[in-house]
């Protein structure tokens, strides 16, 4: 074979996803070979462009699933639920709960407080039916090192504060780990309205109640705090009932907060000591405030529950129908919720509820307010269902979420739909690639095969000439056959005739 000049087959290779098709020129000895090389590269090519595309299909499935989850797919039917149980909640709300009343929640934390005291004190052997009877006997049976050792000090610290400046009297983790530490360091810990954080050696009074091994110091810094501050929830045995309690986890986190370096030199703790002392925000306090709330709960979990319980509902019923038989239900479908669908119905629910809610508001107040601006205002914020607000701003948080989300996933979907165009075209510059490369094969079988053909043909020719030349030297030998074998000519003829 000549050396002689080919032009390459067109190439296809990756450059950060884009496609590029090469075209060369080269010299080469061995055709047979150059043509074997270029099948593989190109069933390599074909092989790797197959195996992105499937791995891109994969993440189309996957993605066209979550844009599903993502899209609204609400009707009529289902806004005209989501629109009546919100409806039905404002007028629960505005009949049932009203507006927002501490005198209520005071009445409710204080029974509460008073009848656990009760008990925790007849648990540990009280025997009396007065409350002021049973924080005495808590308290005589209950003491902690660090409950009177800021007296004579002149530290910013009163009868009044000192629950709240103390901090072993926290009802919070910081609290227990502070009543902890009193044990192994012999000091309690306070914070003055001031900022100034304050280690006191604990007196002598106190170096009764410190424990004298490990076991008994973790005892007396967990089980002593926790019956003491029992006995503190609902004042001394003094004010039982009435008097500054301990603070609540709300207030005492703030004042832990305050701690912080930074914080301590702010107006924080001076402000945390305003609303214990001056507002009596107590423990108790935080109760009213809860039990309020959970009041205003009340509707705004009834019309969850309506609109989650329809959304259930209405998609099994659909399910059913559609695929007529139990087993073959999708239940992911009918679940009310982690779906763009039964976040709409919430957000239009929880909207109707809240304009329902504010306007029942506005009306009561322009009433009871006679005009008066500053009355206005005091009478609408307390008739406000916050919790039916806060609901709502959730909803309409998770819904603008949910539609970002899904555009950014569309996003991603578009991309991999223009990296499967580039794949599909790159798939068919290797075909067309393969496609020459098979012409050319196709050209060799064939010019061997006419090559092969034209062998067998003057072979043929041969033979017929061979043939031809054997029967005339037959014709020649005739005569001396008939000589010298008389009757064999006529016995061939036979043969030849009859077999």
């Amino acid at each position: 074979m000549k050396e002689g000049k080919v032009i390459k087959f067109p190439e296809m290779k990756i450059v950060d996803n884009d496609f590029e098709v090469d075209f060369g020129v080269e010299v080469i000895r061995n055709k047979a070979d150059y043509i074997d090389s270029k099948e593989r590269g190109i069933q390599d090519g074909i092989d790797e462009v197959n195996g992105i595309l499937s791995s891109n299909n994969k993440r189309l499935e996957e993605l066209n699933k979550e844009i599903d989850g993502l899209t609204n797919h609400s009707d009529g039917i289902d806004y005209m639920v989501a629109v009546g149980s919100g409806i039905l909640a404002g007028i629960i709300d505005s009949l049932w709960v009203g507006e927002f009343k501490m005198e209520r929640g005071k009445a409710w934390s204080n029974k509460t407080v008073n009848d656990f005291v009760m008990k925790v004190a007849k648990m540990n052997g009280f025997e009396g039916e007065r409350l002021d009877d049973a924080i005495r006997f808590l308290e005589n049976k209950f003491h902690i090192p660090s409950d009177n050792i800021w007296k004579g000090k002149d530290i910013g610290i009163s009868a009044r504060s000192h629950h709240l400046d103390d901090l072993a009297h926290h009802p919070t983790p910081i609290g227990l780990f502070f009543s902890i530490l009193t044990q192994f360091t012999k000091k309690g810990y306070f914070q003055n309205s001031e900022g100034q954080f304050l280690p006191i050696t604990i007196d002598e009074n106190g170096e009764g109640l410190i424990g004298q091994n490990i076991p008994s110091k973790i005892f007396a810094g967990t089980v002593n705090w926790f019956f003491h501050l029992v006995s503190d929830i609902s004042g001394s045995y003094k004010t039982a009932g009435a008097g500054m309690g301990i603070p609540g986890p709300i207030v005492s986190l703030l004042k832990e907060l305050s701690m912080i370096p930074g914080l301590n030199k702010t107006e924080l703790p001076k402000k945390m000591k305003e609303i214990f002392v001056r507002e009596k925000f107590d423990l108790r306090s935080e109760l009213a405030v809860g039990y309020e709330l959970s009041r205003q709960a009340m509707p705004v979990i009834l019309n969850e529950v309506i609109v989650r319980a329809f959304y259930f509902i209405r998609r099994l019923v659909m399910e059913i129908k559609e695929k007529q038989s139990f087993k073959k239900i999708d239940w992911k479908r009918t679940l009310p919720w982690k779906n763009r669908t039964i976040v709409r119905m919430l957000t239009i629910s929880t909207g109707t509820f809240t304009l329902i809610d504010l306007g029942d508001a506005a009306i009561r107040g322009g009433i009871k307010s006679g005009g008066n601006p500053a009355m206005f205002a005091k009478e609408f914020i307390l008739r406000v269902n916050f919790v039916g607000v806060g609901r709502f701003a959730i909803a309409v948080t998770t819904d603008a979420t949910m539609g970002m989300k899904r555009d950014k996933i569309r996003n991603e979907r578009m991309s991999i739909f223009s990296e499967q165009l580039h794949l599909m075209n790159a798939k068919v510059y290797y075909l067309q690639a393969d496609a020459w490369v098979a012409a050319k094969t196709a050209e060799k079988t064939i010019n061997e095969a006419v090559k092969m053909m034209e062998e067998t043909t003057k072979i043929s020719i041969e033979a017929w000439k061979a043939n031809r030349q054997s029967m005339d030297s037959i014709g020649k030998y005739k005569l001396g056959i008939e000589n010298h074998n008389a009757g064999l000519i006529e016995d061939i003829n036979d043969i030849l005739k009859w077999g």
